[in-house]
């Protein structure tokens, strides 16, 4: 049984000053089970972060379904769900990754990945326990748990957001260039995890440009350029 199906996917904005419309996605198709990875590849503005904002609930898709096998709704779409339903998915069950960190202020490092698994109900030893685990395995220097995330740079930052969104190890993740500033050996540590989460069960979605990256990692690939004509899923062999 499929865990995530994106039928005829379409999107658009409004743009009111110049008084045009532009056309984000249309009819996009893809399905996926549990534990399957799909990397969606295209060039800048093709739409790739369009599709992701739309599985989040970020943007309102305009036509089509996100068909979602959630463990407490069964079979929901996302298009349709309510925002108590989308706040308990985003809580509970669906991550994500932007290659920008967007947080309360004055709250730690250490506490932010903390309170990513408090609010799953982790009792509260554990849950310290993991966030120092997981800081570790990203490499986050010791001396920044305590800092506040403001202080930190591009890179520190996205292996932060990887951390909260990872540690809880969603049901289903999405990815948005979740190795974009991050040097060789943090991509690795990106790699070893997403490999981990899938050998769990966890599904993933994810936008990347570093294709050698997605190397032996994706089981299928999304081209976004085939929208123009027959849109399709390759898969990787």
């Amino acid at each position: 049984m499929a865990i995530l199906q994106v039928k005829q996917l379409s999107k658009s904005f409004q743009i009111h000053h110049l008084q045009k419309k532009m056309q984000a996605v249309k009819n996009i198709h893809f399905s996926l089970h549990k534990g399957e990875f799909i990397g969606i590849v295209g060039k800048s503005g093709s739409g790739k972060s369009t599709i992701l904002k739309s599985i989040y609930r970020t943007y309102l898709p305009e036509e089509g379904e996100i068909l979602y096998e959630s463990a407490r709704f069964g079979c929901l779409d996302l298009a349709k769900a309510t925002a108590r339903q989308i706040i308990y998915l985003r809580k509970h069950e669906i991550g994500y990754v932007s290659q920008f960190l967007n947080v309360m202020p004055r709250i730690t490092s250490r506490q932010l990945v903390e309170n990513a698994l408090l609010e799953v109900d982790y009792p509260i030893e554990l849950a310290k326990d993991r966030a120092e685990e997981t800081l570790r395995h990203f490499d986050l220097d010791e001396a920044l748990w305590d800092a506040y995330p403001n202080t930190f740079s591009g890179g520190e930052k996205l292996r932060l957001n990887i951390s909260i969104a990872t540690v809880k190890k969603p049901r289903l993740l999405l990815l948005d260039e979740p190795t974009a500033s991050l040097d060789a050996i943090s991509k690795e540590k990106v790699r070893q995890i997403i490999e981990k989460l899938k050998r769990q069960g966890t599904t993933l979605v994810g936008i990347f440009h570093d294709l050698a990256f997605m190397e032996g990692l994706c089981d299928k690939v999304f081209e976004m350029e085939a929208q123009q004509t027959n849109t399709f899923v390759k898969d990787r062999v």
